[in-house]
């Protein structure tokens, strides 16, 4: 009975030490986790906020999307992407500083120096698009991978089509 009486004191006075300190002090470690989450909160606010000012790095803006892509063993843009073009050649001109590089690719069908001149007429086609719409020729590079840089693995139409590109890269990025 003597040790259980005793041991009752020990734990009692053991949650006595956990629980003291000055008010301030317990304030001073709820402030604490306040300020983390007041850190986090701030954090993602100027994640958004980068994301709002750059919108090359906003997904839901038509800057993200950067792959023009062709019909088999065409160069020619179809009308479908002249809209996100035209938003590019608009950021370019307000950019004077920004710097793209136009990659042409193609599928793995065809001679290795077939499919280099393909990917190049292919950037080029791109670039001369931009290029109407005012973009500065300082601020564009065509180049092309050919078939070097696939987009998809595969053997297959589904994987060709999506092979079949040119890609806007911005420099720095």
């Amino acid at each position: 009975m003597h040790k259980v009486l005793l041991s009752a004191v020990l734990v009692s006075m053991l949650a006595a030490c956990a629980s003291t300190g000055t008010p301030e002090q317990k304030a001073g470690v709820e402030d604490k986790s306040a300020t983390q989450k007041s850190a986090s909160t701030s954090t993602s606010g100027v994640q958004q906020r980068a994301m709002a000012a750059n919108p090359l790095k906003d997904p839901n803006n038509v800057l993200s999307k950067r792959s023009v892509y062709f019909d088999y063993d065409s160069s020619a843009v179809a009308d479908e992407y002249k809209p996100m073009l035209e938003a590019h050649a608009k950021y370019l001109n307000q950019n004077a500083a920004a710097k793209v590089t136009l990659q042409g690719n193609t599928d793995e069908r065809g001679s290795r120096e077939y499919n280099i001149a393909l990917g190049q007429h292919r950037a080029d086609s791109v670039k001369k698009i931009m290029s109407v719409l005012g973009v500065s020729e300082k601020q564009m590079e065509s180049v092309s991978l050919g078939e070097e840089k696939p987009m998809a693995e595969g053997h297959d139409e589904s994987a060709w089509k999506q092979n079949r590109r040119a890609d806007i890269v911005y420099q720095g990025e």
